[in-house]
């Protein structure tokens, strides 16, 4: 029988954390593949909330972990809808989680919402390169700022209004003590 009130040790809080990371990489490849996905543009880009999911990560998680969900959750989502994408995706996704920090007791920071911004123009640069590459830079250059601009800012406003309500019930507190 297991005993629930044991003290916590560096294993179980790495599979707590691993746990999550899985869980959240779901999510985001839910969230970018299937659920709330706009279709917009010629190259078969579209619209999600799975960045939101990866913003969470990477206010709630350590970097390496909220990283995961994002190269995992978008590559997956990626190799489901727009193979040609998942290279990219892969390195830009995890790349969006290092403006957030998991520390402080809030999901919702000056930090994490400063990252917000930071997250949109590493996302704008990484897919104006790679729809460079695969399609030639001038005509990528306004689909692809116009696709991430609005990609980024419905990730953001998804994340706040989520972030404070759940900061408001303090989840973070709450979770911090599991992970």
């Amino acid at each position: 029988m297991t005993d629930f009130s044991a003290p916590k040790t560096e294993n179980s809080t790495t599979m707590r954390r691993m746990t999550v990371t899985a869980l959240m990489a779901a999510m985001t490849t839910l969230m970018t593949a299937y659920l709330f996905h706009i279709p917009v543009g010629v190259n078969g880009g579209y619209i999600h909330f799975g960045d939101a999911i990866i913003y969470f990560a990477a206010a709630l998680l350590p970097m390496p972990y909220a990283c995961a969900v994002g190269a995992i959750g978008g590559g997956l989502a990626d190799l489901l809808t727009a193979p040609m994408w998942a290279p990219a995706t892969i390195l830009i996704k995890a790349l969006i989680c290092l403006p957030f920090s998991c520390k402080g007791n809030k999901i919702v920071t000056k930090r994490n919402t400063a990252a917000l911004f930071f997250a949109f123009c590493i996302s704008a640069v990484g897919y104006y390169v790679a729809e460079g590459i695969l399609f030639g830079f001038t005509a990528a250059f306004f689909t692809s700022a116009a696709g991430s601009l609005i990609q980024s800012a419905g990730s953001a406003v998804v994340f706040l209004i989520l972030g404070t309500a759940l900061d408001r019930a303090g989840l973070k507190n709450n979770a911090a003590r599991g992970l």
